[in-house]
């Protein structure tokens, strides 16, 4: 299947500066590969980003909380473009970053 929808996975730095850590097409590879190993100095980012597009992104959300990330999926879920479990997964991995 041809996906359209790519995660970009960014380790920020305390002043601000960005390093994108990998790209994505499916949740589950973003969990296993993306969330990557961070200091604690570090913050991890993510954004959720059409192929082929000129516009922004869905969605950029940052740890500790990601913010409203979840609540963003859900209109992904309604047009099958994203699983509910693969939401739910992200949910709860990137629940324990907040914690690392």
């Amino acid at each position: 299947m041809f996906r359209r929808l790519y995660w970009v996975s960014e380790i920020v730095e305390a002043n601000g500066q960005s390093k994108v850590i990998g790209v994505y097409t499916s949740i589950p590879d973003l969990i296993e590969v993306g969330l990557g190993h961070r200091e604690p100095t570090q913050q991890l980012r993510l954004g959720l980003f059409k192929l082929d597009s000129d516009k922004g992104p869905f969605g950029i959300w940052t740890s500790p909380n990601f913010e409203g990330m979840e609540a963003t999926l859900q209109s992904f879920v309604s047009t099958d473009e994203i699983s509910s479990e693969h939401v739910a997964m992200l949910v709860s991995a990137v629940a324990l970053v907040a914690v690392a």
